[in-house]
């Protein structure tokens, strides 16, 4: 018996499989900087941006944003692009779940992937939407788990794909190609 092939992860980035710590554009003329978490990921993204700011081109405007919540972040990115001209680049530093999140404000703001720069400190959690009832929810789960809809209560697999409209992991019943006993197709 052979073993399946793998999902195909075609709208997976892979920093969301394991962390990865990008290198930023230094073609940049102007940068937001975000470190978005709590606890770990606090310590972890404050590093990363450490990290980043002496590779940055001197003389360029930097903007540092700390944020214990995403909505934060993103809230501070949108002032900085307010006014952003052509060269402005977005690097985010947090857990996957936090920096999936600001990539779809950042597209949502017309920035494309190579603008934006991802550290992520941690892959332990994921945001999942149902696509049953259309609720999201943060939960430790590993692509292909099962978690249950705090919402409406069905056991949905997080299925290897994410919106880039919500930053979120598509979530469906997990049995949901199973006749209830008795029926027969």
């Amino acid at each position: 018996m052979s073993t399946p092939a793998p999902p195909h992860y075609t709208s997976v980035p892979p920093w969301t499989r394991e962390p990865v710590v990008e290198s930023p554009d230094a073609t940049g003329t102007a940068f937001t900087v975000l470190a978005v978490g709590t606890g770990s990921d606090a310590t972890g993204a404050a590093a990363i941006v450490d990290a980043w700011l002496p590779t940055l081109p001197v003389g360029a405007p930097v903007q540092v944003h700390t944020s214990e919540d995403v909505a934060g972040a993103i809230a501070a990115m949108r002032t900085d692009l307010a006014g952003a001209r052509v060269g402005h680049r977005v690097l985010v530093a947090g857990s996957a779940t936090d920096c999936l999140a600001v990539r779809a404000a950042a597209l949502g703001s017309s920035l494309m992937d190579s603008e934006l720069t991802v550290g992520v400190t941690s892959v332990a959690t994921r945001a999942v939407w149902c696509v049953h009832c259309s609720a999201t929810t943060i939960a430790e789960a590993g692509l292909e788990d099962v978690v249950t809809c705090p919402s409406c209560r069905k056991d949905l697999v997080v299925y290897p794909h994410v919106s880039r409209r919500t930053g979120a992991h598509l979530g469906f019943q997990v049995d949901a190609e199973t006749l209830p006993a008795g029926v027969t197709a």
